[in-house]
């Protein structure tokens, strides 16, 4: 049976979901992480409720808006919400970005302790999770949704607009090894352009609901 590792997989390659208006239903990778992806023209739904209630509430969500858009349409998001008792906080554009050779063109110091102020809290979030620090900037590296690697860069106020954060994405992906992932709230541009300048492409929108016993706190922005 196909795992959403699997889908993910296939379209770091470039491969993905037929463009068939239709919505896959998976098991969810792990207890933390939910939700839905949205690709051109299929969404991806992972999740351990029943299946069949799924299908009810995408049908329910249907009569109010596109088809094609069922699965990520607030009707459906907020009786899934409602169902499995979790949270989200956005839907955000999802890229991948494909390992590159050589070494980062930025000097990156490690920090042993990933705990750093204000990203430190993304290991709730994310396993393995690695910390780089660099001039007026911060990269971090972890295991997110279905072991994928994701990226998560910040870049200090007073250290805009000189291409830091297109350096630390491109510098993420000489670190990888492997493909890297990027999650970006649709508005915020800036942080768009850089991991696009940086050679990440995007590969649909995603929302994530994490458990609602508590929030999960999300590294500043990229």
């Amino acid at each position: 049976m196909e795992t959403l590792r699997d889908i993910l997989d296939a379209a770091a390659r470039g491969a993905f979901p037929p463009a068939d208006g239709r919505t896959t239903v998976v098991a969810q990778p792990s207890e933390r992480d939910a939700g839905v992806i949205a690709f051109t023209g299929h969404s991806v739904v992972f999740t351990d409720e029943d299946p069949r209630w799924v299908r009810g509430a995408l049908r329910a969500a249907e009569r109010g808006s596109d088809a094609l858009a069922a699965a990520m349409s607030p009707r459906f998001l907020t009786a899934l919400l409602d169902r499995t008792g979790r949270l989200t906080d956005t839907v955000d554009v999802l890229l991948v970005g494909a390992p590159l050779p050589g070494t980062p063109g930025i000097p990156l110091r490690a920090l042993d302790d990933p705990a750093h102020p204000g990203c430190g809290a993304r290991a709730g979030a994310r396993d393995a999770v690695r910390v780089w620090t660099a001039d007026g900037g911060l990269l971090v590296l972890g295991r997110g949704v279905a072991g994928r690697l994701e990226v998560a860069v910040e870049v200090a106020e007073e250290h805009r607009h000189r291409g830091l954060g297109r350096a630390l994405a491109t510098a993420a992906r000489q670190l990888a090894g492997e493909p890297v992932w990027a999650q970006v709230a649709a508005g915020n541009a800036r942080s768009m352009r850089a991991f696009q300048a940086s050679g990440y492409r995007p590969v649909g929108s995603e929302a994530l609901l994490r458990p609602g016993q508590r929030k999960m706190p999300v590294c500043p922005s990229e």
